[in-house]
């Protein structure tokens, strides 16, 4: 189903559960050039709905049945607005990637779940969408995660200077790029989940600005080494979490109860700069570069915290390379399904453990 058209939308709601990314992206030329960007935050009530779904309750299948239908809308809106923001018309969009909302990730059981109604979008869209990335990947040995770093390796890869590709979105992964050798990545453990989950219950605030109220906290060493002492850390690649690895309780399966909540957050966020680097130094050695993109390179404090355990290498936001730090992920998506539309796999073997390259997605013609 190979398109002419070069114009792709692509959507991303990710673990952090704040909201929809949506880019325009051209494919004309390479690198893919962003036409335009545009927000919609989650509602309550969805975000609720898709918090209750990470864990097992009554009825789920008719709760997430009705919650694929209310995101196929927030999600046809998102792109109602992009479109209206560029002042493009439906009709020159060769398809929408939209990667869904993940609620369970369970590759080692053969599956994991982003709640979506494709079909449903495509008809309040009037555009055909591409959906279910991960699906395939598994079938073929493979985590389904994390899908990104084939698009870091396009658009971030140079031919001399050995750099690592940070996300911190919700999770944190990372993507090796050392020239003359094989591209790696996995996801190395949790991003914003925990500091924004903390902040809200503690301060009421959906994430912490700056990494300021952590700021205003000490790090608690015997609390940031418990953490650590999840299984997760040491497990070799290809892996991959999510919300069923990290969440709340676990957090709270290490905690006296004394502690004060600011302490906590200041540890919370050592736990994402230590955990990436550390998985850095392991298994990719010393980089020239680290960039950083997702909702963790707009937080100060995590940024020098990088930049201190990385104190011979550049640390910077994916900006400096064109790519706007907050749209890397959601440009990504409308990368694979262009991938998906021409016949050519998505995935990265060696990154997820699969048996090969696969064609990603499925395709709901508008």
């Amino acid at each position: 189903m190979a398109s002419a058209v070069p114009l792709v939308i692509g959507l991303m709601s990710g673990t952090s559960l704040d909201g929809v990314d949506a880019v325009l992206v051209d494919f004309s030329d390479s690198p893919p050039h962003t036409l335009a960007t545009f927000w919609l935050p989650y509602s309550a009530a969805i975000r609720h709905q898709a918090l209750q779904l990470q864990a097992a309750q009554h009825d789920e299948i008719h709760s997430a049945a009705l919650l694929a239908n209310e995101l196929a809308r927030c999600y046809a809106e998102a792109v109602q607005q992009l479109l209206a923001k560029a002042g493009v018309d439906a009709t020159r969009i060769a398809a929408i990637g939209c990667h869904g909302q993940t609620v369970r990730h369970q590759p080692a059981a053969g599956y994991s779940v982003q709640i979506n109604n494709p079909a449903l979008l495509a008809e309040l869209a009037g555009i055909s969408v591409i959906a279910d990335f991960r699906s395939r990947d598994i079938a073929a040995g493979g985590q389904g995660a994390p899908l990104v770093p084939a698009f870091h390796a396009a658009v971030f890869g140079s031919s001399e200077r050995h750099r690592v590709i940070l996300n911190i979105g919700g999770i944190a992964n990372l993507t090796d790029l050392n020239p003359g050798k094989p591209v790696r990545g996995f996801d190395c453990g949790p991003g914003n989940l925990l500091l924004d989950a903390w902040i809200e219950r503690h301060e009421g605030l959906r994430y912490d600005e700056g990494g300021n109220w952590a700021g205003q906290g000490r790090l608690l060493p015997g609390l940031l080494e418990s953490l650590l002492g999840s299984p997760f850390f040491n497990a070799t690649p290809p892996k991959s979490c999510g919300r069923d690895e990290f969440n709340l309780p676990w957090l709270e399966g290490h905690l006296a109860g004394s502690e004060r909540p600011e302490d906590v957050q200041a540890t919370l966020l050592e736990l994402t700069s230590l955990s990436a680097t550390q998985a850095i130094a392991r298994w990719c050695g010393k980089p020239d570069e680290l960039f950083v993109c997702g909702g963790g390179a707009r937080n100060q404090a995590l940024m020098a915290s990088l930049q201190r355990r990385l104190p011979d290498c550049r640390v910077a936001g994916t900006d400096s390379l064109g790519q706007p730090a907050d749209w890397v992920e959601a440009v990504a998506f409308a990368w694979l399904a262009w991938r998906t539309l021409h016949g050519e796999a998505g995935n990265l073997a060696d990154v997820t453990g699969a048996k090969g390259p696969r064609i990603l997605g499925a395709i709901y013609p508008a």
